[in-house]
């Protein structure tokens, strides 16, 4: 998973490219603002048109009389336009040196003062709580209007709409995206004090999915008996799902699915005792929900929708940006609009047609008769159609902890890596000093750098003893995040086109190295339909996270429907929503209904929104994989990252020569299944 920081990042990034004005009438009149443009037309010339009549606008939209008067926006305009050539191209060459400055610092301030959270450095005292929600860049996007550095890029750089950048980024040069992206699609003037309260809600949701674990080893089956070992700590739902994949290579391993399974179910309908989230002072059968001491049952109480007070207060910080942002008014729009620049109706469309395509029954069929059995619900995350899947957790366990004993052992065999991912080692030396690797408190992310001084942040579980599969598994994920942000950071032509174009492409990464754990340990496939199967295996993947986005993005609707909703109303809409996804698109496939296992992902609650990132990414691996056939992985990537940060469908053709499509992975299914029914 990419991490941001926080939200002030996504601010001070954007302070230079906002567009929507707080309050309601602009305070430049429409005759001060027609003189302005007037003026500079005829010093500068027609060629000059549109940037002047876009550029003079912008700043119109942003001042306010706290700004300086009518007057002193006319001079500010007449002083502060710069015509198109070398003038341009100096003021843009300072602004792209001050935005990686005032952002690369703030972003690695923000890194630093959370480690004692982020980080597995022991207990989280209330001194590092209050300064994990503290946001030392709150002010910052403020400071930058009132200093007008903010109203020196709206003046000389256009912001183009997503329709815009459509239909003209196809023919614009490298310099021309870096202008484009220097104008920026942000459209929000956020006071500090507004910054400051989305930062403390985001913190504080943060906080409780990192610490929400459960100790297996207090776990116990309809008999009452212990099934997980008695040091096993799981995070949820990242570790409990993990957990559940591994227990098919377990000959016994089926009732401990059942048991992780129902623990997810109270999990998510808020069931589960609250004695038994991050502690093992007691032992519980969630089969039937009863808690016992010493073997004794004892009265306890539920967690008391915790989960979905969170979920609303994550919400609310949301809602606090809606009243600056009219141009995308909502979480929703701005999501998919701005931060995909992909529309929620694309993304849905392509979701829909894959959960709905007669492929799922297909492949199904074929998991079915390889399980021996009927398909249950959690079978959703069946594993056994990749490589090793039937190599047993333990084994893969001991490889990881003999190879990697602490976080510092995986950090230093990271240029190993890249070498068997078939980058040279000259570059392979060159990127992994820029990576830092650090055991985290919760499942895994990867802190991505903002400037060139420092490095990409790796994070993931390393348990007393040794780093275990999981966590190597998650790691390798990390490491993909992390090789991108170094490559479309440090060899980028242009700064401000710096990174992918959204979430989703470099999860596409994160999946191709994840994928290729087994290949670094050494464990390799004789199957001679290895490809055939991976296909499915990815397919079968996006099969599962597209229903859990598509969760995500209705309960988003209803939040927007409801806004005044209590956390047992968020439960209640959370659980009808997931069992109406599974009734329309799995219930057919699993022969069960009223399923709510979608809702599980913790994304839910601290990553507002992202979870679909998830799922395009799928896409976008299956594409990029299917390319890759034949090539030389290192290479590749860094040619695919160098296109930087511009328009998606232009980044992917750019890439593989296709637009994002879950066509060719159908279509590569049927020819799979053939093969793998042999």
């Amino acid at each position: 998973m990419k991490k941001h920081s926080c939200l002030f990042l996504i601010l001070v990034l954007a302070a230079f490219t906002s567009l929507a004005a707080q309050e309601p009438a602009r305070f430049i009149d429409s005759d001060t603002l027609q003189k302005v443009k007037v003026e500079l037309l005829q010093k500068y010339g027609e060629s000059e048109k549109f940037r002047i009549e876009r550029g003079v606008g912008q700043v119109a939209d942003l001042w306010r009389a706290a700004d300086d008067s009518v007057e002193g926006f006319s001079t500010f305009c007449r002083e502060n336009f710069v015509p198109d050539g070398t003038p341009l191209q100096a003021l843009f060459k300072k602004l792209e040196f001050y935005s990686e400055a005032l952002g690369g610092h703030f972003n690695e301030m923000s890194l630093d003062k959370d480690q004692p959270v982020d980080l597995d450095w022991g207990e989280i005292t209330p001194l590092d709580i209050a300064m994990n929600g503290f946001n030392p860049a709150a002010h910052i996007s403020e400071d930058l209007f009132q200093s007008k550095l903010a109203f020196i890029s709206l003046l000389n750089f256009p912001v183009y709409s997503l329709q815009e950048k459509d239909s003209l980024g196809a023919k614009w040069d490298r310099r021309q995206w870096a202008y484009a992206r220097m104008g920026g699609s942000n459209t929000t003037r956020i006071p500090a004090e507004v910054n400051q309260k989305i930062s403390a809600l985001m913190a504080a949701a943060g906080r409780y999915i990192s610490d929400y674990n459960i100790f297996m080893g207090s776990l116990l089956d309809p008999n009452l008996a212990t099934m997980f070992p008695s040091d096993m700590k799981l995070i949820s739902h990242w570790g409990l799902r993990d957990e559940l994949k591994a227990r098919y290579a377990d000959r016994q391993g089926l009732v401990k699915q059942h048991a992780i399974y129902r623990v997810m179910e109270r999990i998510i309908r808020q069931e589960i005792p609250a004695v038994m989230v991050n502690s093992n002072r007691y032992q519980w059968n969630p089969f039937s929900n009863f808690v016992y001491d010493q073997g004794q049952a004892v009265e306890v109480e539920r967690e008391a929708d915790e989960r979905y007070k969170t979920f609303l207060d994550t919400f609310q910080a949301m809602r606090l940006i809606d009243a600056y942002s009219p141009l995308y008014p909502n979480h929703i729009s701005r999501s998919f609009d701005v931060g995909r620049e992909i529309t929620e109706k694309e993304v849905e469309a392509m979701f829909r047609e894959l959960l709905s395509s007669p492929q799922v029954k297909k492949v199904a069929a074929l998991i079915r008769k390889r399980l021996g059995r009927k398909l249950q619900s959690f079978d959703i995350w069946y594993p056994g159609l990749r490589t090793g899947a039937n190599v047993p957790e333990e084994e893969l366990d001991r490889i990881v902890r003999e190879k990697y004993p602490d976080a510092a052992a995986f950090e230093k065999d990271l240029p190993n890596i890249l070498v068997q991912f078939g980058f040279s080692p000259e570059r392979a030396a060159y990127i992994a000093p820029k990576i830092q690797v650090d055991p985290a408190r919760g499942s895994g992310h990867n802190a991505q750098a903002q400037s060139r001084k420092f490095k990409s942040r790796l994070r993931t579980r390393v348990p007393a003893g040794g780093m275990n599969y999981k966590g190597f598994n998650i790691a390798l994920h990390e490491f993909g995040h992390a090789v991108e942000n170094i490559l479309d950071l440090h060899l980028i032509d242009y700064y401000s086109l710096a990174g992918v174009p959204n979430g989703a492409f470099t999860e596409a990464f994160a999946y191709i190295f994840q994928e290729r754990d087994l290949e670094v340990l050494g464990i390799a496939d004789k199957d001679p339909r290895q490809k055939e199967l991976k296909v499915l295996d990815t397919f079968w993947g996006a099969y599962e996270i597209m229903g859990v986005s598509l969760v995500d993005m209705k309960v988003w609707h209803w939040l927007y429907d409801h806004p005044q909703a209590t956390p047992a109303q968020l439960r209640e809409a959370v659980v009808a929503i997931a069992r109406e996804i599974w009734n329309k698109y799995y219930a057919p496939v699993f022969g069960s209904r009223d399923q709510v296992i979608l809702a599980v992902y913790s994304h839910m609650i601290d990553y507002t929104l992202y979870l679909p990132h998830y799922a395009l990414g799928n896409v976008i691996q299956f594409q990029l994989e299917d390319y890759l056939r034949g090539k030389v992985l290192g290479p590749e990537m860094e040619r695919m990252c160098l296109a930087g940060n511009i328009m998606p469908q232009q980044w992917m053709k750019n890439a593989v020569g296709s637009e994002i499509s879950v066509k060719p992975l159908l279509k590569a299914v049927d020819r799979a299944l053939k093969i793998a029914k042999q």
